[in-house]
């Protein structure tokens, strides 16, 4: 028996050459399947439907592999990692943007985001309360999450013309200063 990360790397390589040719919402577990040289039954032992194997892409492709950094504390270099690793598969990602719906490439990425969030102020807040009434860790993920979302959903309509540093860089800036500072900024 192969192991289950095998398996799942090779669903999810099938998956995404196939979204190269076709609309991911037509494509159907047995052509996923068949190009992953597995059997129906398999795809179904890792994942309910197309759309959490989508998810296990995003999660472990896009966000896992900066998580490490996030906990170190390097939040910037996490975002140019997280901007270079969609660009890698770039026509990818184009297709998935288009998904609309409870299905969304937004509702996926947010939700995955808000998880990695989510462990990371947990990791580093611990028990300790926040001094504004109101202000919780899921909060705070659920704001950054949206907004890293927003900004990764732009970029790829924008066919991704920015490079990683610079679209992390606007981010940042964005991020930590007041509307008013930007405005200012664009005078």
């Amino acid at each position: 028996m192969e192991p289950k990360s095998n398996v799942e790397q090779k669903l999810a390589e099938s998956f995404k050459r196939l979204a190269l040719k076709s609309p991911i919402e037509k494509i159907t577990i047995k052509e996923i399947t068949d190009g992953a040289g597995v059997i129906r039954p398999t795809f179904y032992n890792h994942f309910q439907d197309k759309y959490e194997l989508l998810e296990w892409i995003i999660r472990s492709e896009i966000l896992l592999p900066v998580q490490q950094l996030m906990m170190e504390g390097q939040v910037s270099e996490s975002l140019v990692r997280i901007f270079t690793n969609l660009k890698r598969e770039k026509e990818f990602y184009r297709k998935v943007v288009r998904l609309e719906g409870q299905n969304s490439c937004e509702m996926i990425t947010r939700k995955i985001v808000k998880e990695v969030l989510l462990g990371f102020i947990n990791e580093h807040v611990g028990n300790r309360k926040a001094a504004q009434k109101g202000l919780t860790s899921d909060l705070i993920a659920d704001y950054y999450a949206q907004s890293i979302t927003f900004a990764i959903i732009e970029w790829i309509k924008l066919d991704m013309s920015l490079s990683p540093d610079q679209m992390a860089d606007i981010f940042r800036f964005i991020t930590s200063h007041t509307m008013d500072e930007v405005i200012a900024s664009m005078r």
